[in-house]
């Protein structure tokens, strides 16, 4: 979840308290925030709708597993860019300058950490997949089918609903100018565990238990290792989330214990930076499907109605992508150190 009470467009005021007058640190990015998010927006939610339209129309055709999983984390993704992003930063905090209930603001803190949960550990499900599929195939196909597959999903959402509601006493780390205090460093480490350290941890694991499963094999029948491209697209996710996720993380544990972003600029531009950062993850996965996978470009320029491509030798292309490990075409990756790990 990502907090945008930014009041950079309101007079930086003196805040009184017992000790006296604090002055609130300025934001330093000025309008840069609102254009961003704007511009984010804007971008986001088109590519999002139209991801989540071809991976139904592939989910639907293949009953495969990490289609519908990929589908739920799309999903999760449009709700983080509309309660985040446009509720929470463009109408709640640049277009209404924050005057609203102090209930409907709780409500949506809530409302934005569920979405996030939603995403993070979406892709969490969807990395123990990809481990059961690579590492114990006959099980996997015992246990993933389309019916158990939405029964996760739903599950997943509703548990990300319910761990949102401690949220609703969230504080404003941009308005208060104490130190954050017993409840509010609970929930700020239950945060960073919930949403980084935690799913980190499990995708470290399990990306590095399947590079070795598959260097292993490979160096038994040697041949060049080989990943499927739903694992590429799911290393590439974990990837992409561990680095833009990090300097948000970093700076929440420098609020709590060095410096206020109240009271700090330095910690106030890093936290600038680092929720930007991080909502960047919400609208980069469309690029990053369409640059693996060929079965997913051509589903959008389907959706589009623009002409699919013709290629020599499809048919026999099709038929070897159907014993991959996954759903789709195999992709060549060199040799060498877990560069892809996390």
């Amino acid at each position: 979840m990502i907090l945008f009470r930014n009041n950079s467009e309101m007079p930086h005021l003196e805040i009184g308290d017992e000790g006296g007058g604090v002055g609130r640190s300025p934001c330093m990015l000025g309008v840069i925030p609102v254009i961003y998010y704007s511009v984010l927006l804007c971008l986001g939610l088109p590519v999002n709708a139209l991801t989540a339209v071809a991976l139904s129309r592939l989910a639907s055709r293949t009953k495969k597993s990490s289609y519908f999983y990929l589908l739920a984390l799309t999903t999760s993704d449009i709700l983080t860019q509309i309660f985040i992003i446009f509720v929470g930063f463009i109408l709640q905090t640049a277009i209404l300058h924050r005057e609203v209930p102090i209930a409907f603001v709780h409500m949506v803190s809530v409302l934005e950490f569920s979405s996030n949960h939603a995403s993070i550990w979406i892709t969490v499900i969807l990395t123990v997949d990809r481990y059961v599929a690579l590492c114990h195939p006959l099980q996997y196909r015992a246990l993933s089918y389309p019916e158990r597959t939405r029964r996760v999903i739903a599950s997943v959402f509703l548990s990300a609903f319910v761990t949102g509601i401690p949220f609703y006493w969230w504080s404003d780390v941009w308005r208060d100018p104490g130190s954050p205090g017993v409840l509010d460093r609970i929930l700020k480490w239950v945060h960073c565990f919930m949403i980084y350290f935690i799913p980190c941890t499990i995708f470290l694991l399990t990306n590095s238990v399947i590079i070795h499963r598959l260097r292993r094999k490979t160096e038994s029948k040697r041949y060049q290792l080989r990943l499927g491209k739903t694992t590429a697209i799911l290393m590439g996710i974990t990837t992409v989330f561990a680095v833009l996720w990090a300097p948000r993380t970093i700076v929440i544990i420098i609020h709590m214990y060095v410096s206020s972003v109240n009271t700090d600029w330095k910690v106030h531009l890093a936290m600038d930076v680092g929720n930007m950062l991080a909502l960047l993850n919400t609208a980069v996965n469309f690029f990053l499907y369409c640059f693996v996978s060929r079965h997913f470009r051509d589903t959008v320029r389907e959706v589009l109605g623009m002409p699919r491509r013709c290629r020599a030798g499809e048919g026999k292309i099709a038929r070897n992508e159907s014993f991959s490990d996954s759903t789709l075409k195999p992709l060549a990756i060199p040799l060498g150190p877990l560069a892809m790990a996390l």
